[in-house]
């Protein structure tokens, strides 16, 4: 029969394990990464432009709105802000063309999206996914990393964040693929984006160069010529949505420089209320368990040792139990008044998180949860100017979704760049 010294031991053995469980998970992120940078600077053949894509999130659960303080203000301007600091990261490395944040697919060589999996300004978990324009998959991989106060100490806009290694990282994983590609995937992929970018503006001339297979893939089934007059159109028109995605850029820097300050504060504070709460609700188990152990000893003693006689040990182990339990709840209330902390931190933060509005023009583009379709809305125009300049008809999204090769039959390039049925 087990004996009431080995049960309180066991009671004692089960809290250990239960308070090692309290503990926050480790990130996948090595400290100090050092970012890859070019040895020279590289040929434009040997640049590619990216785009990365205004990053998304899971909707935040009850748990992390009501126990955390995170707010879906908070993750939206998360959403923009981490984007930009990632383009500014790959910029330093040399290794690329132009780096654009785009709220939606864009157009670029290579295409990087993102999921804020987690982020509470203690722990950030992302969710990276980079594509080239040939539909080649180059990795999907979840970043993460835990930081301390300490890590936003020396924090510089556009350089460092508390929680640089993760983006250190991300954009050396894209270096390492980038320079596993030979010279003529290089040229390839600028080759298929390009195309690509004509197919969408002019199906009924471009569509037949490309082919796709079953599995997304892209793959040049001819080249238009390189004096094409249409190709040329093409290119200005691709110009014309560079100048607006640059304009695009120009606001969203504007909105990382003023979210800066705010957002670090932010994330310090929120972060430590994250620890303090932790430890509050660390200890309040601590107390809890450990009085459970002072009654079921007390009770056992009680029951089981006649030798005590009328000894007060049982009784005062009880009552001091009973008071350790109740303890530990009343320092449960405490993280209460943490959590109430947090979400007065997110409550001001939000307020200085504003929507964007671009004018392009006269184009108006509202950078917020619909951005992707205002920006879907302005591809849609530069279809209708380059149809307008042309004469060709101006395919509509729906009817783009369409497949049809034979579209491409119906009309054929003449000398002068227009087309003949």
């Amino acid at each position: 029969m087990t004996s009431p010294r080995l049960s309180i031991w066991l009671i004692l053995g089960i809290a250990v394990l239960l308070l090692g469980g309290c503990a926050s998970g480790m990130g996948n992120v090595p400290d100090r990464a050092r970012p890859m940078m070019a040895a020279a600077e590289l040929a434009d053949s040997e640049l590619l432009d990216v785009t990365i894509s205004v990053f998304d999130s899971a909707e935040l659960s009850e748990k992390e709105k009501t126990r955390l303080g995170l707010s879906e203000e908070i993750r939206r301007a998360e959403e923009r802000f981490m984007p930009v600091h990632l383009k500014y990261t790959m910029q330093r490395s040399g290794y690329w063309g132009a780096v654009r944040v785009v709220p939606g697919e864009g157009n670029a060589d290579v295409r990087v999206e993102g999921t804020i999996r987690y982020s509470d300004g203690e722990h950030l978990a992302l969710k990276i996914r980079a594509t080239d324009a040939r539909g080649v998959q180059w990795f999907e991989k979840t970043y993460s990393e835990n930081v301390r106060p300490a890590d936003y100490a020396g924090i510089v806009p556009e350089k460092k964040d508390a929680f640089q290694d993760t983006y250190t990282t991300i954009a050396n994983d894209l270096v390492v693929y980038r320079n596993h590609l030979t010279a003529e995937e290089l040229q390839n992929i600028r080759r298929v984006a390009e195309l690509r970018f004509a197919a969408e503006m002019a199906p009924d001339a471009f569509a037949g160069d490309l082919e796709q297979d079953g599995e997304g893939l892209y793959r040049i089934r001819r080249l238009p010529a390189a004096d094409d007059p249409m190709l040329r159109r093409i290119r200005a028109v691709l110009g014309r949505d560079a100048m607006l995605v640059d304009t695009i850029n120009d606001y969203y820097d504007a909105y990382y420089r003023d979210l800066w300050q705010p957002y670090a504060d932010w994330r310090l504070e929120h972060g430590k209320e994250v620890a303090a709460m932790r430890e509050v609700e660390k200890e309040a188990l601590t107390r809890k368990l450990l009085g459970i152990a002072a009654i079921a000893g007390g009770v056992l003693l009680s029951t089981r040792d006649n030798s005590l006689g009328n000894s007060s040990l049982p009784d005062v182990m009880i009552m001091g139990g009973a008071a350790a339990v109740y303890s530990g709840f009343q320092r449960s209330k405490d993280t209460i008044i943490h959590r109430d902390a947090i979400a007065e931190l997110s409550t001001s933060f939000s307020a200085e998180a504003e929507p964007l509005v671009v004018e392009v023009e006269g184009e108006t583009v509202r950078l917020t949860g619909s951005a992707e379709e205002q920006y879907a809305q302005w591809r849609s125009l530069l279809r209708t100017i380059y149809g307008s300049e042309t004469g060709l008809p101006v395919t509509s999204d729906a009817d783009r979704e369409k497949p049809g090769p034979q579209a491409t039959e119906k009309a054929v390039r003449n000398g002068d760049g227009e087309f003949k049925p």
